[in-house]
């Protein structure tokens, strides 16, 4: 029973095995024959080739064999030549046979039966007047035709010459010369209301190009070129015409584009390579199992303009009349072109810059409205802190108001007594009116700088000296603190550096930094209540220091005690510390307290002398 299924197995695995092995070897036994009217290196049959071989399976075997026509075509070399071919190919035949050109196919349709009878025919490049002239082709015979559109070219030429007045149609000898030949008498006589046409036909080749040197401006040539001249030398197609476009004081056109470079202007014409690939689709259908299904048939190969820039230079043809669809060959690359790579990041790199710039200055022009809002915003906060801070030294301002005023009534009534005194006591007067004239004065500073300390008005930067700042604020703070039982101790120096900012600012800055000192001070001792203002400074810098008596503060508040609705009093709204440090860091400067616990603390203004000082941020 094992030994049973073990050998079943065994036979199984052989029988795939060798399945495999036939599918592979039907596979590598693939093989096109190409066979090919004219010899090796005719430039059509090189880019048919081409196109060929790039359609193919990789897998697939292509040979290709040459008839030689026109050099050779008599019978006796045809029968050589069927015989050559069976023997070669008799133990290895041809899948698909594939002709190029009308030679080939006619020899292949003698000669079918002692070739290869049941092998499929694929031709290309036959012209389709010879398929229309002869009877239908095998069903196993399929191909692309092509049609030389001679008129086509002719009509180009015409076009774009206004001026000519005479075409030269020029050909050869062999048997494909004349059949062209045909064809173009049949073809250039819708031309003859245009334009007088004149046949130079088999003429050796050295009076032709000595004819075509001789040609005027009101000519134009027109040539497929030729095999054969008039006295028997063999030529290719595009040898003959690449002399003929030399010699020429005419321009020249012709129907193959394998003559571009030669030296002719150009013409409508098939593509080669195009035609190989048509017809490679054609042998893989076929190869696949099957012949080529009818929407794969083409009824003929396509055509396309051809144009060489450099006769177009030469002969001053208009770019503009230019077909859009032309395939213009040897036109020197514009800069775009050449660098297309290079321009195409260019520009992309130039978007990408003109986007990042356009969003910096949009971000720019936002983040300035954004700046000018705030700044805004600031002044309108420290304008409001100070109304506060106005509201809260009413009492000292009302105390320095009402003492000169005071002084002004009692002097006033002493004035009134002397007068009713009836005594000349002038001297005494003067001296009463000198008093009252004093405290005039004096109660009018303490209220225009009241004023200019609340008023709302635009920011003012100057140099101005720090210590008179503090001085015009030393009769509000002192009456402050007499009001608090405060002890205040102002220690200014004689001479000290500039400082660049707004006056009020600072000042500003000093009653915010002494009033909270003086609260600091609350609840202690009357004998321990005291705040010291003192300004100290060096080459470079001004510092401004407030030292009080209090409680101290709290490591822990430390950080936070310049931040916005931060505060440390039950009452406070952590408002005054944060805007003195918005004022401070605007003129360039930096604040910072310190303390110990129990032992008061010390808040310390540092700013740049304006010597020293960069350009600060207004506020």
């Amino acid at each position: 029973m094992y030994r049973a299924k073990r050998r079943s197995i065994v036979r199984l695995w052989v029988a795939c095995w060798l399945l495999f092995a036939q599918a592979v070897s039907a596979e590598e036994n693939l093989c096109v024959l190409v066979l090919y009217s004219n010899h090796r290196l005719l430039p059509a049959n090189l880019e048919f080739e081409a196109g060929l071989r790039e359609t193919l399976a990789k897998s697939t075997e292509l040979n290709a064999e040459f008839l030689d026509y026109p050099r050779f075509d008599s019978e006796s070399y045809l029968d050589a030549m069927t015989a050559f071919l069976h023997e070669k190919y008799a133990l290895r035949p041809p899948s698909v046979l594939v002709v190029g050109g009308k030679g080939a196919l006619e020899f292949v349709l003698r000669h079918r039966d002692e070739l290869f009878p049941r092998v499929p025919v694929i031709h290309g490049a036959v012209p389709q007047s010879f398929l229309q002239s002869r009877p239908p082709l095998p069903a196993d015979v399929v191909g692309v035709p092509i049609k030389f559109d001679f008129p086509g070219t002719i009509e180009l030429a015409l076009r774009w010459h206004p001026r000519a007045r005479r075409l030269l149609v020029v050909t050869g000898v062999s048997a494909q010369d004349r059949a062209w030949e045909a064809e173009l008498r049949s073809d250039v006589s819708r031309f003859q209301d245009r334009v007088t046409t004149e046949f130079l036909a088999g003429l050796p080749t050295d009076a032709l190009l000595q004819r075509l040197r001789a040609l005027g401006g009101d000519t134009v040539v027109f040539t497929p070129g030729y095999f054969e001249d008039g006295v028997g030398h063999l030529f290719s197609p595009r040898e003959a015409v690449g002399l003929m476009a030399a010699a020429a004081a005419a321009p020249v056109y012709g129907p193959f584009d394998t003559f571009i470079g030669t030296g002719i202007v150009g013409g409508s014409m098939p593509n080669f390579a195009a035609m190989g690939r048509q017809v490679g689709h054609l042998v893989n259908d076929w190869l696949a199992g099957g012949a080529p299904a009818a929407q794969r048939l083409p009824e003929i190969a396509p055509t396309a303009v051809n144009l060489d820039w450099r006769q177009i230079q030469r002969w001053d043809i208009d770019p503009s009349a230019i077909p859009d669809d032309a395939i213009v060959r040897f036109k020197p690359p514009t800069l775009l072109e050449q660098y297309a790579t290079e321009t195409g990041v260019a520009i992309v790199v130039f978007l990408v810059q003109a986007g990042l710039i356009a969003g910096l200055l949009f971000e720019r022009r936002r983040r300035r409205r954004m700046e000018l809002a705030v700044h805004q915003q600031r002044c309108e906060l420290a304008h409001a802190s100070r109304l506060a801070v106005a509201g809260e030294l009413t009492g000292a301002i009302a105390h320095e108001i009402n003492q000169p005023l005071g002084a002004i009534l009692s002097n006033a009534d002493a004035a009134d007594l002397l007068l009713a005194s009836g005594a000349d006591r002038r001297d005494e007067l003067r001296a009463i009116l000198a008093d009252i004239r004093q405290d005039d004065l004096r109660a009018s500073e303490v209220i225009r700088r009241l004023r200019a300390l609340l008023a709302k008005q635009p920011v003012d930067w100057h140099p101005f000296d720090l210590n008179e700042a503090i001085r015009e604020l030393e009769p509000v703070l002192r009456a402050e603190a007499r009001r608090r039982r405060v002890a205040l101790d102002l220690r200014l120096t004689a001479t000290a550096p500039l400082l660049l900012g707004d006056r009020i600012q600072i000042q500003q800055v000093l009653i915010n930094l002494a009033l909270n000192a003086m609260d600091a001070a609350n609840g202690l001792p009357e004998a321990r209540r005291a705040v010291a203002v003192s300004v100290e400074h060096d080459a470079d810098r001004l510092i401004l220091v407030v030292r009080d008596r209090g409680p101290g503060i709290a490591p822990e508040h430390l950080p936070q005690l310049f931040d916005s609705f931060f505060s440390t009093k039950s009452q406070g709204m952590g408002l005054g510390l944060s805007i003195t440090r918005t004022l401070v860091e605007a003129h360039g400067g930096r604040v910072w307290a310190e303390s110990g616990s129990g032992m008061g603390a010390v808040f310390r203004v540092e700013w740049p002398a304006a010597d020293g000082a960069g350009t600060p941020e207004p506020v």
